[in-house]
């Protein structure tokens, strides 16, 4: 399905919160998009990770190392309007 997407001209991007990933607020957003969003627990399979165009982290506060699912896409989905 992400082969297909990126074949279509949608650019897949991964919401990770990896240190290499980088912050959403200042990731132009493309024409066409798709938002991989992964479970609360594990997050994102490598093989989902490694098919993405872009890994982007939204930044959180200090002690804070995670949203859940609905509001990290929710988030996510603003910033790239």
């Amino acid at each position: 399905l992400i082969a297909a997407l990126q074949a279509d001209g949608v650019t897949v991007i991964a919401l990770t919160p990896s240190p290499d990933a980088v912050d959403l607020r200042t990731t132009e957003a493309p024409e066409r998009v798709a938002l991989l969003v992964g479970n609360e627990g594990n997050g994102l399979t490598e093989a989902a990770l490694a098919a993405a165009d872009l890994h982007a982290a939204i930044p959180m506060a200090k002690g804070v190392d995670s949203l859940n699912v609905a509001t990290a896409a929710a988030v996510a989905l603003a910033l790239l309007s």
